[in-house]
């Protein structure tokens, strides 16, 4: 987040040029009017300074920015020009996560608008262990306009919206009440400090980049004069499928890879769309709308999951025999890189009555044995009086090499 603040306030400097004809002069009053600030901002000394020339390279990494977010921009700028909620609070986006549904913060904030998990909750994004709705753009957009439309009637002004977003309301309150006015000259007072120096920058930043997006004069003389015709292209569509559906078949069925796919849907955590409820739901290209409604079989019964809490003696095979799945499917399921597990992990597994487990009643049951410090495959078989081969050829193991950690299967003698 840091950094990308940084950037964009070098960035902001290259850019006075263009940004002060007057072909844009008409955009950058109605752009101060949309967040009710007076149009005397413009000469706000700070807001000035950061319009001097930098190297050409922070132009682009603005450009590439603008680009990243060429996918969901369109959509979201309807649904908020459909909310009443002014389109420049597309540029909060910008500045929390550069349009990056996959941004985190040491806050635990996530997705495009950085939702941390408290207030998530409260606007009705769910995180499970299927999805995480922070991630989803139009889900999470939803929620950043209800947040920003109860800013606003707390506070009655936009600019005072977009500060309460970034440093909460119960700051802004109290920065309002310390200086008697909510007037932004003396709010962005920098000698007084009534707001944190981020959010001093923060309303700058914002109306920086509506004003740098909305200048035709830059966006031709940089070769991205696309961006500005790009409200008038339709990027995703949203398509019900049964919940479970993995990703490949819809991905095979509209002629994509399942990376593609995934690319739409970063609110999913695994390779299917949450198990959970009747009906899911999946985004996909808007020009493959009619190859999905034409080659996905609806009717298909998808694989059911279900959530398993591992437990003290588990481990990855064992849970897998149980669910009548191999350890290595139950691996990919979950994203591990290895098959050791900890107690108390969630795990994916397929849904239904899993086999009762068995305890050993006698020498000749198969056993679980976790490969500790110090052992290899040759003491593991000695100690069960088992052949080296015979231990490699039951646990399918390429050679005789074993990890700390790993689950070995102990044959019946």
């Amino acid at each position: 987040m840091y950094k990308v603040i940084l950037t964009l306030f070098f960035l902001f400097q290259s850019l006075h040029a263009f940004l002060n004809t007057d072909n844009n002069y008409e955009k950058q009053l109605t752009a101060l009017k949309n967040f009710d600030l007076p149009y005397t901002f413009l000469k706000d000394s700070i807001f000035i300074s950061m319009q001097e020339d930098v190297e050409v390279y922070k132009t682009k990494h603005f450009l590439r920015t603008l680009e990243s977010g060429d996918r969901f921009v369109p959509i979201l700028q309807k649904m908020m020009q459909e909310a009443g909620v002014p389109a420049e609070f597309l540029y909060l986006a910008m500045t929390e996560s550069s349009f990056d549904p996959y941004s985190s913060s040491s806050a635990r904030a996530s997705g495009i608008w950085q939702f941390i998990p408290d207030t998530a909750r409260r606007y009705g994004l769910v995180n499970n262990a299927f999805v995480d709705e922070r991630r989803d753009p139009i889900k999470s957009t939803e929620a950043a306009i209800a947040y920003l439309k109860r800013l606003h009637d707390m506070f009655g002004k936009w600019y005072l919206a977009a500060l309460a977003y970034n440093c909460g309301e119960g700051y802004v309150t109290k920065a309002i009440a310390k200086a008697g006015t909510d007037d932004i000259s003396v709010l962005l007072d920098e000698n007084q400090k009534y707001l944190p120096k981020e959010s001093r920058l923060y309303i700058r930043k914002i109306l920086m980049m509506s004003f740098i997006s909305g200048s035709t004069d830059f966006m031709l003389d940089n070769g991205s004069e696309y961006l500005l015709n790009r409200a008038n292209n339709a990027t995703f569509v949203k398509v019900s499928v049964q919940s479970g559906t993995p990703l490949r078949d819809v991905a095979e069925s509209i002629g994509i890879s399942v990376k593609e796919l995934k690319s739409y849907n970063p609110h999913l955590k695994h390779a299917f769309v949450s198990p959970l409820g009747a009906k899911g739901y999946l985004y996909i290209p808007q020009d493959r709308q009619v190859s999905f409604s034409q080659n996905f079989d609806q009717t298909k019964e998808p694989q059911k999951y279900a959530v398993y809490n591992t437990k003290k003696g588990d481990s990855l095979q064992s849970i897998a025999k149980r669910y009548g799945v191999s350890y290595q499917s139950l691996m990919e399921l979950n994203n591990l890189k290895t098959a050791a597990i900890k107690p108390k992990t969630e795990l994916i597994v397929p849904s239904g009555v899993p086999m009762p487990v068995t305890t050993p009643s006698s020498s000749n049951a198969e056993k679980i044995y976790v490969i500790k410090a110090g052992d290899t495959i040759e003491t593991v078989a000695k100690k069960y009086d088992i052949p080296v081969a015979q231990l490699i050829k039951v646990n399918k193991k390429k050679n005789a090499l074993v990890k700390v950690g790993e689950s070995i299967v102990i044959p019946k003698n």
